[in-house]
């Protein structure tokens, strides 16, 4: 007899998430992703200013706020045919990279580690063997034995004094816990770190930003920073160069402990490589525009079907014909209503919520169902990974060999590239994006110097708007896959105005065609040892780094399971 699992909420995520799941001899058999929450920032935008949506798009998030803000000028951007100086997009690259780099560590380290890593098991573990082994990996000089002492020492710490702090209440003893005392200690030495490590990446969209979260830096038509290499108040050299050190920093930890730590854990969980594939239809946009149009850029996007690398079709612009009119969002299984039945372009979408119950083969979740040319597609660091690869993007494919040949290496076996089509994949990907991520930061601050010494300090391009009606769409390769934004405005005011984001992709309900979503559709087959913890569901659903905005928590009183979780 099948058990029924829901999970309500997923923590250590951004919002609320709930997953149910039917669990038949010890693996799911199906699967429900439901966002059981609702802002409606789409409607609050109706009649503003189109200048003023970036502002408001980024408390969307008090995570993702850059990654909505630079959207939101780029589809104003598009709608108008507005270029921005070079400058403008070299800052607003360094801020997007910084940002990434930042999400990318704290999602592996403090978000999902732990559902990998036994912490208790560390208080078993030698620091001296601890520290050998690390040491084996990485020059990193937070590996030395002193440091696991420490660590350690730590540790027992919180546990004696009746609390694990930070590490209270997760699945410690979990039969699908495999690391050695060792590795456990060596996981939670460089999640310490990580806490500090992050802040420079943070520090670095803070200078540039003004603030962080919410930067109040973007303007549509470039940023509003001024540049100057002969005061303090602004922009300056010696900013610059402070944001350098900040930069060799946080490309140390990436080099030395998150691509090791990533590569050594997944050749402990080698066997996750066959657990989570899902959806294999990846969908990838290009970012880092190194020219004020949108059609130079540093990173590749594009579509890829089935997993096969040999379909990639490439996306080449800001103003792509391919990924404008391949998406399209339905809400057959969505708390919405649609004037009339059928999927909608964004920029034809309609956002009138209609909340029924929880319902297993009706409406079920807040989250809309988007499709690429009638398609679920995954989105995230793995197809941004894949379709680089398919580019041959050498950055891209660079780090992914470091990360197999790692991986490689401690299993004793050449380990492909099909076993990125997984769960432990997805944490793989997201390390090689990190390190794309770090390189691209380095060349966009390289490129700003450099065009600062030609005597070039323009970052604002003034837009004008028209009386017609104009439509436009911004895209971004955010920290957890494709963001676009799409506009409509009127006579100077938003008409429409539709945000399509990374977890709407992956989080989505089943669509019109009733086919089920990327979180739903990985979940599949995955083995439960207990179903009073799930914590196998739990590091699928995790590897996505789901973030579903803050707003309006609605409880379905009605619904009944069998097993009721509180995940923590």
């Amino acid at each position: 007899m099948a058990t029924r699992i829901s999970i309500d909420p997923i923590t250590r995520i951004e919002g609320h998430l709930r997953i149910d799941c039917e669990v038949d001899n010890g693996k799911v058999r199906k699967a429900w992703s439901s966002g059981q929450m609702w802002r409606g920032v789409e409607l609050i935008l109706l009649g503003r200013d189109p200048r003023d949506a970036w502002a408001i798009t980024q408390r969307i998030c008090g995570v993702c706020t850059t990654v909505h803000a630079v959207t939101s000028v780029r589809a104003v951007e598009n709608a108008l045919k507005l270029e921005i100086p070079l400058n403008a997009q070299y800052i607003r690259n360094m801020i997007i990279t910084a940002h990434a780099v930042h999400d990318h560590i704290v999602h592996f380290y403090h978000l999902s580690a732990l559902d990998w890593v036994d912490v208790v098991s560390a208080l078993k573990a030698d620091p001296v063997k601890t520290a050998q082994l690390a040491e084996s990996l990485s020059d990193w000089d937070g590996n030395s034995r002193h440091v696991m002492i420490e660590t350690q020492n730590r540790l027992k710490t919180f546990v004696g004094g009746g609390q694990l702090g930070v590490f209270t209440n997760g699945y410690w003893g979990h039969p699908a816990m495999k690391l050695s005392p060792e590795v456990n200690l060596l996981a939670v030495a460089h999640y310490l770190q990580a806490l500090d490590v992050q802040r420079y990446a943070n520090k670095i969209v803070s200078t540039l930003g003004s603030k962080t979260p919410h930067i109040q830096n973007l303007a549509v038509g470039g940023v509003s920073n001024p540049i100057a290499t002969d005061s303090q108040s602004v922009l300056s050299v010696e900013r610059l160069l402070l944001i350098k050190e900040m930069i060799d920093k946080v490309g140390s930890f990436i080099r030395n402990c998150y691509l090791v730590d990533v590569a050594a854990i997944g050749a402990f969980y080698a066997d996750w490589t066959g657990i989570g594939k899902g959806i294999t239809d990846y969908l990838a946009v290009p970012d880092l525009p190194m020219d004020g149009k949108g059609t130079q850029f540093m990173m590749p996007g594009g579509y890829i079907k089935d997993g096969d690398l040999s379909t990639y079709k490439p996306i080449k612009s800001f103003d792509d014909q391919y990924f404008k009119d391949g998406v399209a969002e339905s809400v057959k299984h969505s708390w919405y209503n649609y004037q009339k039945p059928g999927a909608l372009h964004p920029w034809k979408g309609e956002t009138t919520p209609n909340y029924t119950d929880f319902q297993d083969d009706g409406k079920y979740s807040w989250v809309k169902a988007p499709t690429f040319y009638g398609k679920p597609a995954q989105v995230g660091p793995l197809a941004q990974v894949l379709c680089g690869v398919a580019a041959g993007h050498q950055p891209t494919i660079g780090y992914v060999n470091k990360v197999v040949d790692t991986v490689s290496a401690l299993v004793g076996s050449k380990i492909p590239l099909t076993a990125l089509h997984s769960t432990i994949g997805r944490h793989a990907a997201r390390a090689v994006r990190c390190g794309v991520m770090y390189e691209g930061l380095q060349a966009n601050w390289q490129a700003l110097m450099e065009n600062l010494a030609k005597g070039d300090v323009k970052t604002f391009n003034k837009p004008v708007f028209p009386k017609e009606e104009i439509m436009g769409f911004g895209f971004h390769e955010a920290p957890r896959g494709v963001l676009s934004h799409w506009a409509v405005i009127k006579d100077g005011k938003i008409a429409n105005y539709q945000c399509v984001v990374p977890t709407t992709w992956n989080a989505a309900p089943r669509n019109e065609e009733d086919s089920i979503g990327p979180y739903e559709a990985a979940l599949l087959g995955t083995p439960v040892a207990d179903p009073e913890k799930p914590l196998e569901v739990l590091r699928t659903v995790h590897s996505f780094d789901p973030c579903l905005a803050c707003a309006v928590h609605l409880t379905d009183k009605e619904h009944k399971t069998v097993v009721q979780v509180k995940a923590l």
